[in-house]
Order: C-alpha cells, then sequence, then structure tokens
C-alpha cells in the first residue's frame, strides 16, 4: 500500500495554485467527452504511474509490466487506443496533482479508494480487492481462516497495520515482528510461526512461487483497488467501467489474476 497523506497535501496545494492563477476561479473544466474524442484522434491513452509495486507495476528488462499494466492495456483497446498506452512516469505522492494539471488522464498505479481521494478524483469500479491476508503452510489444516488465528503465532512484518490489526482484533495472537517480508514467510516456510499476516498482493506473489506456503481466501480485511480519473471526466469513468466488466466477462480479466497473483500449480 502506498502513502497518501504526502500527495493529498500536495494536490490540495496545486488545487489552490490553479485557483489563484486564474483569479476568480478555476480553470473551466474540460468537456466530457474530451479524452475519449482525444483517443480516437491520436490512438493513445496517457496514463500516469509508478512502476515501482509488483506484482502491479514495476520494470522488468526496461520494460514496464505487471497486473495493472496488462489489464490498463487491454482496457486501453477496449477505448479505441489504437497505439496503445502512453505512460507517464511520475512519483506516486505526484500522481493526483499530476492527472489535476491534465499531465494524463488516468492513474494506474495500486491506488486504493479512500473517501479521502473521492474528494479529488473519480475512481473506476474496483478493479481488484487488496487488503491484509493469512498465509500459512500448504499442508497446514488447523488454520482455515481468522476464527482459527486464537493462541496460534503469527509473523508481521513491523511498524505494519498488520501488527496493528492483530492487537486490536486478535489479541490473544501471539505476534512475532520481523524486519522484511522475506523474514516473515520464512518464519512460515520453516514452521517457526503458525501465520503471517500481510498485505494480499505480496503474499499471492510469494505463493506464486513458493509452493510450500498458500493463502487462505478469507481476506482478514478488503481495501479495494481503482483508477483514479478526473471528475469532470464522466464518460471516460463510465467507458473504463465498462471495459473492465467486458474483459471480466470474456475471461482476459482471470486470465490476468491467474497470471500474477494465482499460486503455480
Amino acid at each position: 500500500m502506498k502513502s497518501f497523506g504526502k500527495f493529498l497535501a500536495a494536490a490540495s496545494f496545486a488545487a489552490a495554485a490553479v485557483v489563484t492563477m486564474v483569479g476568480a476561479g478555476p480553470i473551466p473544466a474540460r468537456a466530457e467527452d474530451a479524452v475519449i474524442a482525444s483517443i480516437k484522434q491520436n490512438g493513445t491513452f496517457r496514463v500516469g504511474v509508478d512502476a515501482t509495486f509488483a506484482p502491479f507495476e514495476f520494470s522488468q528488462d526496461g520494460k514496464k509490466t505487471g497486473f495493472d499494466i496488462e489489464l490498463v492495456e487491454a482496457i486501453a483497446k477496449e477505448l479505441g487506443a489504437t497505439k496503445g498506452v502512453e505512460w507517464v512516469d511520475i512519483d506516486f505522492k505526484g500522481l493526483i496533482p499530476g492527472l489535476m494539471a491534465n499531465r494524463f488522464d488516468m492513474i494506474a498505479s495500486a491506488m486504493y479508494i479512500t473517501e479521502e481521494r473521492r474528494k479529488v478524483v473519480a475512481f473506476s469500479d474496483t478493479y481488484y480487492p487488496g487488503g491484509l491476508v493469512i498465509m500459512v503452510k500448504a499442508n497446514n489444516t488447523a488454520v482455515k481462516g481468522p476464527a482459527d488465528l486464537e493462541g496460534k503465532t503469527a509473523a508481521v512484518q513491523i511498524g505494519t497495520k498488520s501488527v496493528v490489526h492483530l492487537k486490536e482484533h486478535f489479541p490473544k495472537t501471539k505476534i512475532v515482528e520481523v524486519e522484511t517480508n522475506a523474514e516473515m514467510f520464512g518464519q512460515v516456510e520453516t514452521g517457526r510461526t503458525d501465520v503471517a499476516v500481510t498485505g494480499k498482493p505480496a503474499a499471492k506473489l510469494y505463493a506464486q512461487t513458493h509452493p510450500t506456503v498458500k493463502v487462505l481466501d478469507d481476506q482478514l480485511t478488503t481495501e479495494d483497488y481503482g483508477f483514479a480519473m478526473r471528475k469532470d471526466n464522466t464518460e471516460l469513468v463510465t467507458k473504463v467501467n465498462a471495459a473492465i466488466t467486458k474483459l471480466k466477462a470474456d475471461g482476459t480479466y482471470q486470465k490476468l489474476i491467474d497470471k500474477w497473483f494465482e499460486a503455480k500449480k
């Protein structure tokens, strides 16, 4: 999960600066169909990304890849972007200010949908349910879900929301705090702890290549990921949602889920 506080402040500052520059009021909003018209005319869909968060978006062999990257490329085709996606690289904290400044028309960067962010941008429908999950050894039959955590030992990364969540909701679970994800997962694989509690993307990615562990389906929390767009581009939001629905219906979405998050058998 990526930090929000810094870029929300930056977004508020950017918005205030825009109003100040024009004096009497904000710059007039672009027409609702402006982005769709631009895609049809230029053949490209401009999308902002901070490609540093595997398995959603990252660089490999000099090329962007990941779940978000491939999903957005498929969405772009549905929108009529014949030349594909024009990726605009920017630090995560600068994504919302960049969107507001029309540097690009959508954010695809593992961004949680929150009420604070909704005050600034419009979100697509949920395209991936994140949140905290439980990882156990593949042959563990004693822990089938959150109800089985009482009295068990749980490895967590120090300073994460996993620590807070377990202390608040599972006070009888013994917490073992470690420095890194690798240490946390190693605790489970070697049997030093019964479970690990961490974010779903990281757990799913690890389980892909480590068949000795598995991620339980019953999540501890759910925090949805969405694509962010400007509020005045309601037609774009509608078309992106329609594209997500179509890609789920035709099996494209599930193939990407299997590729990036499901453990290989």
